[in-house]
């Protein structure tokens, strides 16, 4: 599903994970997920090169097995934010994406507005979406969670953190869901990488396919993205680095 801009804060399956590039992050820790809390993390706090590709899950599948393939041939790692609807209406190909060794967050049960929700109903959207999550994938998201269409507030926040969850939202949306409809190409959704390139850029893409024109832009641009970031003296990780694990 397409993020807004208005955020009130933002085959063949595989048997071993990609590897990723040795850092100087630190280790997983209950001190360090919580000193991440009372904020939504737009980059990777680091200098280094690295750049984590993230791939949001609410609609359609179209465009899933191109970014499986591309990821799987280039040996690069990535994060997917999965709905727990997404997760009921496509098991097979979640289920391929745990098993890549990919990174699994939480995006909700159904992709609300969080800023209309109650408080029990954020708690129902964020626990019951990791509930369908590890019951079809095996791989349990927590603690990694961005908001739906990144609308979040301090109370939304606060909620989310309550139930030990890290927001992330992203540092470049590329606008591949936005569609050939709306103007964009494949070279766009590049250009739009690159120009924010900085270390620990969070880059947002989409696994569905625009409602209207069916384009695919971000598993279409994947393989020149990543070319061009590797062109640039970047490596990958998964959003694992942020919260100090895998």
């Amino acid at each position: 599903m397409a993020p807004t801009t208005t955020s009130t804060t933002t085959t063949t399956t595989p048997t071993t994970a990609p590897t990723h590039p040795s850092s100087s992050l630190p280790p997983p820790s209950t001190t360090l997920a919580t000193s991440l809390f009372g904020r939504v993390w737009t980059r990777i706090p680091i200098s280094e090169h690295l750049v984590a590709l993230t791939f949001d899950a609410g609609a359609n599948a179209d465009g899933l097995p191109s970014i499986l393939a591309t990821l799987r041939a280039a040996g690069v790692p990535a994060t997917f934010f999965l709905t727990g609807a997404f997760a009921r209406e496509f098991p097979s190909l979640c289920r391929e994406v745990a098993s890549g060794g990919y990174r699994i967050g939480d995006h909700s049960v159904d992709h609300p507005y969080f800023t209309h929700l109650s408080d029990s109903q954020i708690r129902s959207e964020v626990l019951d979406a990791a509930g369908t999550i590890t019951a079809v994938t095996g791989s349990d998201p927590s603690p990694l969670f961005r908001f739906p269409y990144g609308d979040s507030d301090a109370r939304t926040l606060s909620v989310v953190n309550g139930l030990g969850y890290v927001a992330v939202g992203w540092t470049v949306d590329t606008l591949g869901w936005e569609g050939t409809s709306g103007g964009v190409t494949t070279q766009r959704v590049v250009d739009r990488v690159m120009d924010n390139l900085v270390p620990g850029e969070i880059v947002l893409m989409h696994v569905g396919s625009n409602p209207t024109d069916h384009s695919t832009l971000d598993a279409d641009a994947l393989p020149a993205i990543i070319g061009s970031l590797r062109s640039a003296g970047y490596s990958f990780v998964t959003l694992g680095s942020l919260v100090g694990s895998r």
